[in-house]
């Protein structure tokens, strides 16, 4: 590839990549109250990527799996405590460590959820 396909093919992943987030955020606000990195959060969770082996999932390590800052991630994890989607605890060897763990309300807005994320993402890839 030279130069101009390379950059051609950046730009239309990116296009393409724009279109799907727009139109998740769109379905999952309208129908959910959710954000699309809320749900990614959520989806990471229920899924159990990234879970450490107390169970819970360590901030740090979370916000590498959905690819959102430690700061970023934090503040959408107060979101998601304050409506009650999940709980934060201190880990308990290191108390600076933060364990974040998926609320039963939580479980079930990941799958009532779910089923819209997947359809945005079937309709567009």
């Amino acid at each position: 590839m030279n130069d101009t396909d390379v950059v051609t093919a950046w730009r239309q992943l990116l296009a393409q990549h724009a279109t799907i987030v727009c139109a998740l955020e769109r379905e999952l606000h309208d129908k959910h109250d959710l954000g699309v990195s809320e749900f990614e959060v959520l989806d990471r969770m229920a899924e159990g990527v990234c879970r450490s082996p107390g169970g819970g999932f360590r901030v740090q390590e979370l916000a590498e799996c959905v690819h959102l800052s430690q700061s970023a991630l934090s503040r959408l994890i107060a979101r998601l405590e304050k409506d009650g989607l999940v709980v934060r605890s201190l880990c308990e060897d290191d108390r600076r460590g933060v364990y974040v763990s998926l609320t039963p309300k939580g479980r079930d807005a990941h799958a009532e959820a779910q089923p819209t994320h997947r359809a945005v993402l079937g309709k567009h890839l």
